[in-house]
């Protein structure tokens, strides 16, 4: 059995991480306008200086996002190979999935009109 160092390990973990991002990136539409949106947000938030407090909830709005969308494409693919048949329960599961995405970009769509147009 290999006994690979704590760093080792973490590095590894890491790579698996950003291997899902890319995978997200690649396979996604919708994660590839949350990118344009994460951009132009973080571009905006240069342009129109923010307070430390307002970089903080632009942040974890960004993230908030990002994590709905990975957990929905995660929960989407799961369904798929769990029961690759249409099935009505199946559809609703991810439709509640969609519907996570959804509300957080809502949510950050919201934050960012507080941020830059008051």
């Amino acid at each position: 059995m290999s006994r690979r160092s704590f760093l080792g390990r973490e590095a590894a973990s890491f790579a698996c991480a950003f291997r899902g991002i890319a995978d997200l990136l690649r396979s996604e539409a919708h994660a590839r306008i949350h990118l344009l949106a994460t951009v132009a947000a973080l571009a905006l938030g240069w342009w129109k200086p923010l307070s430390a407090t307002g970089w903080a909830v632009l942040i974890l709005a960004i993230g908030m996002v990002w994590t709905a969308e990975a957990i929905n494409t995660a929960i989407e693919r799961m369904a798929d190979v769990a029961h690759p048949d249409e099935h009505p329960e199946v559809g609703k599961l991810k439709d509640l999935a969609a519907a996570a995405v959804l509300l957080a970009s809502t949510a950050a769509l919201g934050v960012g009109v507080c941020l830059f147009l008051w």
